[in-house]
Order: structure tokens, then sequence, then C-alpha cells
């Protein structure tokens, strides 16, 4: 995850849930997303 770009770590998130894949891989992407503080650039909700 660490070597992503910030806009590829929202695009596989938003793929993710687009392809309702596993919440656990989600839930690690949505951390990563807030690590990096980039929850306000989304439109994530936790």
């Amino acid at each position: 995850m660490k070597t992503l770009s910030d806009e590829l770590l929202i695009e596989t998130y938003y793929k993710a849930m687009e392809l309702k894949l596993n919440d656990d891989f989600i839930d690690l992407i949505r951390k990563e997303i807030d690590r990096r503080s980039l929850t306000d650039k989304t439109k994530i909700t936790s």
C-alpha cells in the first residue's frame, strides 16, 4: 500500500467498493487513506 500514489490509492478504494471486495481489504485501504490524511479528498465516511 505504501508504494501506491495517493491518486491510485483512492482509485483502488473506489474500485474495491464497486466490486464489493472483501471488507478486510477495503478496511486496509481506508486505514492507509486515513494514515495519509486523504480522507478529506474523498467521499469516504467511516
